[in-house]
């Protein structure tokens, strides 16, 4: 087990080198998946060298569209199998197109400006810590009692939950899969003229 590429496990005095090392993985993880990356010219170069690898991995990521990982397959089939009632003219699906994060400490980059140390949207605001990055959204509730909302057709509802028809969650999650762009904005990329957009 490679400790500093899974858990990002380093020394403290390793730990400028490590980061700078996950910072140089991050364009090409968001060129694979087909999104504009930060104009740093030592990402360029890297870019550059991997072009033929990268738009290889991008067709072939668009030929498999339609193949499920396992998660995304369990949750969708009980989605099919719990809403089959409704006969949406849609299936209820999840997002076809995400950033695959395959590395310890990447999703921490992604969360800010490439050249900063903070970020702000309608929803939250994200700080850099010094051991990692404080994410505080503008609504945050302490509590879930008489806001939670249940699905109706499934196990019994709590008394303290509110229930909804089937309907309702389908509806909600319908729209919750096509978000305003400003809430797919990659962070890193915000401050850059072309601005990522993804789950």
């Amino acid at each position: 087990m490679n400790l500093e590429r899974q858990l990002s496990l380093v020394s403290p005095e390793d730990l400028p080198a490590h980061r700078q090392r996950v910072r140089r993985m991050v364009p090409l993880q968001l060129c694979a998946a087909g999104l504009p990356a930060p104009a740093d010219a030592g990402a360029e170069a890297l870019v550059l060298l991997a072009e033929g690898v990268l738009q290889s991995y991008a067709e072939m990521t668009r030929r498999l569209s339609d193949q499920r990982c396992a998660a995304d397959l369990r949750i969708e089939s009980f989605l099919a199998s719990h809403f089959a009632g409704l006969k949406l003219p849609s299936p209820l699906r999840l997002p076809d197109r995400s950033i695959v994060l395959d590395r310890h400490g990447i999703a921490r980059e992604l969360s800010l400006p490439a050249n900063g140390d903070h970020f702000a949207s309608s929803l939250l605001t994200s700080y850099r810590v010094r051991n990692g990055v404080l994410h505080n959204p503008r609504s945050d509730r302490r509590t879930t009692q008489g806001t939670f909302h249940v699905t109706e057709g499934g196990l019994p509802i709590p008394g303290d939950k509110k229930a909804v028809p089937q309907a309702t969650f389908a509806a909600l999650f319908a729209l919750a899969m096509q978000p305003p762009d400003e809430s797919l904005t990659v962070p890193f990329t915000a401050e850059e003229p072309s601005v990522a957009r993804s789950f």
